[in-house]
């Protein structure tokens, strides 16, 4: 292994899809009634994709990308990894990554040593572990601040050692459910480029939650639309844009961008008048008849 540089492991082909949901159905019991929040949805991941999920505001994103790695149980239907369903218990699948909008980084560890966290719960050994975490930490623009407290990084900083920690044990699939919303655009950006590169580089696959349309659209190989609850697939796209994967402001100036944001706007059923209040991530050019 070179320095600064992370070579991921080779992963077999196969025509199974990593992740597959299969009419999943869950509600939540609350002030005596029952509220139906996901309900018949049906969608498979395939291998070195990353699908983009948008819907309205409380749809059951989160509630959906916590069944799919067994943090909330499903009240029917199938969650399959690699063909092999998920287990009843609830046990977290291995090769998943979970990265959440809030970097969580322990304040009393060091970059490094909070990229490292998973390695220690995994046993990986000390010196092949502190080389993958300073590998990553130099690939995401982090070189010279491994020893660096959480307190003293900026709000980018922090996302991007959360980044490298959801990555140090190179799971096969990423699940994000919003890890860029609170980032001012610029950074956003980059660090967009920067997960997107890593996710090809490393030949994974990406489930991204988001309320920010252009990012969909700007990161994913296929767009899935949520409706409201309880919800299901309302719509897909598969989205072809004439630029590097990488390019996020490429991707934002190709043709046909503005086409797939407003028909993606349009899917959710929220009226016009609203692009001032949504925080849907809609720009002006796009939002044009």
């Amino acid at each position: 292994m070179s320095e600064g540089t992370l070579q991921a492991a080779a992963r077999p082909w196969s025509p199974v899809p990593p992740l597959s949901v299969e009419h999943l159905a869950k509600a939540y019991r609350t002030g005596g009634r029952i509220l139906p929040v996901v309900g018949d949805l049906t969608f498979a991941l395939a291998r070195g994709e990353i699908v983009a999920i948008v819907g309205p505001s409380g749809c059951g994103k989160t509630t959906l990308l916590n069944a799919v790695c067994g943090l909330t149980p499903a009240d029917s239907g199938r969650i399959l990894w690699s063909g092999v369903p998920l287990d009843r218990r609830g046990r977290t699948p291995s090769g998943v990554g979970y990265m959440l909008q809030k970097d969580l980084l322990l304040p009393w560890r060091t970059a490094l040593d909070n990229v490292k966290l998973g390695t220690e719960l995994r046993g990986m050994p000390r010196g092949q572990a502190d080389e993958r975490a300073r590998a990553l930490l130099d690939q995401l623009g982090l070189h010279g601040f491994a020893g660096a407290y959480p307190a003293t990084l900026s709000g980018g900083m922090r996302q991007r050692v959360a980044l490298a920690r959801t990555l140090i044990n190179d799971p096969d699939v990423l699940l994000f459910d919003e890890p860029f919303a609170a980032l001012d655009f610029q950074t956003k950006l980059l660090i967009e480029a920067d997960t997107v590169r890593l996710v090809r580089d490393g030949a994974k696959s990406a489930l991204l939650i988001t309320h920010d349309i252009e990012e969909a659209v700007s990161i994913a190989d296929r767009v899935l639309v949520l409706s409201g609850r309880p919800t299901a697939v309302k719509a897909s796209y598969t989205i072809d844009l004439d630029c590097a994967p990488d390019d996020m402001i490429g991707a934002r100036e190709s043709a046909g961008f503005g086409d797939y944001v407003r028909q993606i706007w349009a899917d959710l059923d929220i009226p016009r008048s609203a692009l001032g209040r949504a925080g849907l991530g809609i720009s002006r050019a796009a939002a044009r008849p």
